[in-house]
């Protein structure tokens, strides 16, 4: 057999629909400048859908796939790429295949909301893992014995996931790094003007800080010190001590900095949160509401009606029935193996 054939490292990924695209074109084209750096085929990637037809990804684009599910082999790695809605997908036909997989010892990771796939497929128990920040609540509410993380990515033994987005070039680049070394991941990483490959440990999202836009020192400790307690919120006069100002000084920095009062702030962080967990979780919009820091369901539709032009019960419905935008085909690239 020819030797070039025999050190080509194929990796599978399986396109569960609304996947991302981000999230995938950030772990395949690190495989491809891997490639491209060392001027081989080291790497070759195969596409799955359920059916075998085109795959659609969240942001309506088709991409052309090698099969379906049910053509799912043995590969040294699998990956499973997760997008909107995935709870709502129907994954009876995957969950066996991978179940299969794994039981031949297969690596098997998963991108984004791919982390769910493999929850459900009992394919983490006894793993660390980790998931995109917006699923992180609903993940934990489905899966509580799981050891989920909010990590960027998750390498244990032969499982590996990461946070979706951007966050699959770390990972991928942490895997090609593991197989290929340290400065073929670095020459990657210069040719993605990527800057560093980032570590399993960083944070998900921006430092309130960078988010913000502003650095006085007290106004981000209010500003955290209300997000940290949505369900039982704190009166200006509170955060005012908390920062040893006057509640007048509290709400100029507010104003100056922000343009809002700080109880007007607060209530829509704790909005935010609530239309978070409507969107992610299956708890009831009473709990929602409590959760959040409202003491009835009258105040709570009311207050988020006025923020959001629309009722807690309209968000859950409208998040239930979402629709993908009209496709676009992209045809998929191949890899010839010499």
């Amino acid at each position: 057999m020819n030797a070039h054939v025999a050190t080509t490292h194929t990796v599978g990924f399986v396109l569960v629909p609304n996947f991302s695209m981000i999230a995938f074109a950030s772990a395949v084209e690190v495989l491809r400048l891997a490639n491209y750096v060392t001027s081989t085929d080291s790497f070759a990637w195969k596409l799955y859908s359920p059916d075998g037809h085109p795959a659609h990804a969240s942001n309506g684009i088709m991409v052309n796939v090698d099969g379906g599910y049910k053509d799912l082999g043995p590969l040294p790695e699998v990956l499973v790429c997760g997008g909107n809605g995935i709870e709502h997908i129907d994954l009876k036909e995957l969950i066996p295949r991978l179940r299969k997989l794994a039981f031949y010892g297969g690596s098997i990771g998963a991108i984004c909301t791919g982390s769910y796939v493999l929850a459900k497929a009992g394919l983490l128990n006894g793993y660390r893992c980790t998931i995109h920040w917006e699923n992180h609540d609903s993940f934990k509410e489905q899966f509580p014995d799981i050891d989920i993380t909010q990590e960027l990515f998750e390498i244990d033994r032969n499982r590996f996931t990461c946070a979706g987005g951007t966050a699959a070039v770390d990972m991928m680049l942490a895997l090609v790094s593991a197989k290929k070394g340290a400065s073929i991941a670095a020459l990657i990483t210069d040719e993605m003007i990527h800057h560093r490959m980032r570590e399993s440990h960083e944070r998900q999202r921006m430092e309130l800080r960078s988010r913000l836009g502003v650095s006085h020192p007290k106004l981000l400790a209010v500003i955290a010190e209300m997000d940290k307690r949505l369900e039982h919120p704190l009166s200006c006069a509170q955060l005012a001590k908390f920062a040893k100002l006057s509640p007048r000084q509290l709400e100029r920095l507010f104003q100056r900095y922000l343009d809002t009062t700080p109880t007007r702030y607060y209530l829509g962080l704790r909005l935010e949160r609530a239309r978070h967990l409507l969107r992610q979780t299956s708890m009831p919009i009473l709990s929602v509401g409590l959760a959040c820091g409202f003491v009835s369901a009258s105040h709570f539709s009311k207050s988020y009606s006025e923020h959001f032009n629309k009722t807690p019960s309209d968000e859950r419905r409208g998040t239930r029935n979402q629709t993908v935008a009209k496709p676009r085909l992209v045809e998929q690239p191949s890899v010839e193996v010499a």
